[in-house]
């Protein structure tokens, strides 16, 4: 088995069963915010396109599903492997580009080709990204690797089901929230991105020593910032307010950690070949050494360079943008969109718990959740504020964008403050602006009610299954010796004595101190 980094999470799968294209992505994405780190552009992308038998997208988060790429490279008659999804918006999306040998892959099943096991894992809970996220294994009885990709899955076991991976393929450099936009002070800042970084090392190791395949690959992400507003965020950020991890500082980060393991770099043009767990050769077909070099320890002179040579794709994206509406237009196209898909979302509704205000150019308008209702702002005290170009927002409505995550907030392109704590139902809204999404998260929170079944963790009785995303938490789960539960998925933290989640808005917890626990320090 011989697997070519593309570039980000994009990768080229060789099998005795056929080569699989993953996830290729060019860029840029996110209204011309993230470029693939390092530059991808030199690959004979002609050669991938054509000798590739398979097409495999993750999911739908544009740093992953690169329309502009799939329609120049990409045959139209390719078997498509798609991830099952509560929602068919990822195969709305593939087959408006022309493709229509498509493969439904049931979560967790193996599918043959030739003596080549495929398996998707799909995750399908609201902070999954966009509604769905997925993880692919394969073996074709010389080799087996495991693509993560940006999925986070809770079932382990199931998932290793498919046999332990001689290669492993991780995201390590997230972004699902950031510390940067937000109305702080500079120190405050600092301070999130340093703990944000450390959240994501962690879930990464996590993983790396769950799954405990040998050889270990560090990929999707991060992303290079070129825009002029976004050039100081890239990596640490030049005033160390960033969030970004590199591929170089991870692996260091592993070594220190976890030695057990071969960390190897991964980055366009990198080629691994396996020929058993104990075999593994890697060669770099795109850049040599010394420009590896100078891209990893010389980075902000390497950015520079990049930031030069690119604005023209900055420029085309802009121009591809819509005309600014007028601001009575905008209220009413989005009053028109939201107002039913908020009365149709009690949990979510009930779950922001108050009026959240944006600012959209000349438009000032406030979303009073608890009333189901978009109207002009009009003084009203409110949980949430957001300042967003009103370009952004005109083409997400032109375009009918269902996903405002997967648009303008994972573009950085806009500014936040907030009276609270990170509200998880608000951003949940925002990326299920349609019906059907609306009603399978409201379906899915419903389900999630349940949750009698309790466990002992230390010297705490708690309910087995995290408030969050369902995780196990007897696995999942450390309590410190103040009795503060941490679920190392999401790095989120409950307060055991209170029963209070101290990372968002509700989400509490059921938990007490174990009887023989307390009757120990009766004694004592």
């Amino acid at each position: 088995m011989r697997i070519t980094g593309l570039g980000h999470a994009g990768m080229f799968i060789e099998t005795t069963g056929g080569n699989i294209i993953c996830d290729p992505v060019l860029g840029p994405s996110f209204f011309g915010s993230w470029f693939p780190f390092p530059d991808n552009r030199g690959l004979d992308w002609e050669k991938f396109g054509r000798e590739a038998d398979f097409l495999y997208i993750s999911h739908r988060h544009r740093d992953h599903f690169d329309t502009k790429l799939l329609e120049r490279y990409i045959r139209k008659d390719i078997e498509v492997l798609l991830p099952e999804y509560p929602t068919d918006e990822l195969e709305q999306d593939i087959r408006a580009l022309g493709y229509t040998n498509i493969t439904y892959a049931p979560a967790g099943e193996v599918i043959m080709r030739g003596d080549t096991k495929i398996m998707i894992t799909p995750l399908r809970a609201p902070s999954d990204g966009p509604i769905g996220d997925s993880s692919l294994s394969v073996d074709d009885g010389t080799a087996s690797v495991l693509n993560q990709n940006d999925s986070h899955p809770l079932d382990l076991e199931a998932l290793l089901g498919f046999g332990k991976p001689d290669a492993y393929f991780t995201q390590v450099s997230g972004a699902i929230w950031w510390p940067m936009v937000y109305d702080l002070p500079q120190d405050a800042k600092q301070n999130f991105a340093r703990l944000k970084r450390e959240a994501q090392n962690k879930r990464a190791m996590f993983y790396i020593e769950k799954v405990d395949a040998p050889h270990v690959f560090p990929m999707a992400g991060p992303p290079m910032f070129l825009r002029d507003e976004l050039f100081r965020y890239n990596g640490l950020g030049q005033e160390n307010d960033s969030i970004f991890t590199d591929q170089k500082q991870f692996l260091a980060h592993m070594k220190e950690l976890a030695p057990q393991y071969d960390g190897q770099l991964f980055i366009p043009g990198t080629v691994v070949t396996l020929a058993d767990k104990d075999v593994v050769s890697i060669e770099q077909t795109l850049y040599t050494q010394a420009e590896i070099d100078h891209i990893f320890d010389e980075k902000w002179d390497y950015l520079e360079s990049q930031r030069a040579s690119r604005q023209q794709e900055i420029r085309d994206e802009e121009a591809s943008r819509a005309e600014i509406l007028p601001p009575a237009e905008m209220l009413a196209a989005i009053k028109a969109w939201w107002e039913p898909l908020m009365k149709k979302s009690r949990t979510i509704r009930l779950g922001v718990g108050g009026c959240v205000r944006f600012r959209i150019g000349e438009l000032d308008m406030v979303v009073d959740f608890p009333k189901a209702k978009v109207r002009e702002y009009a003084g009203e005290e409110c949980i949430y504020w957001y300042t967003i170009p009103a370009d952004l927002v005109s083409t997400n409505i032109r375009d009918h964008e269902i996903d405002w995550s997967n648009s303008i907030f994972l573009s950085m392109e806009f500014s936040v403050g907030r009276s609270g704590k990170f509200n998880e139902f608000l951003t949940t809204f925002l990326k299920c602006l349609s019906v059907d999404r609306i009603e399978y998260v409201e379906n899915w929170y419903s389900e999630q009610t349940d949750q009698t079944e309790d466990a002992q963790i230390g010297d705490w009785v708690v309910q087995r299954r995290c408030p969050h995303l369902r995780a196990d938490l007897t696995k999942t789960g450390k309590v410190d010796e103040d009795g503060i539960l941490t679920c190392s998925m999401h790095d989120w933290k409950w307060d055991l004595k209170t029963g209070k989640c101290l990372s968002t808005s509700g989400h509490e917890i059921r938990a007490e101190r174990c009887p023989v626990t307390d009757e120990a320090l009766k004694l004592g």
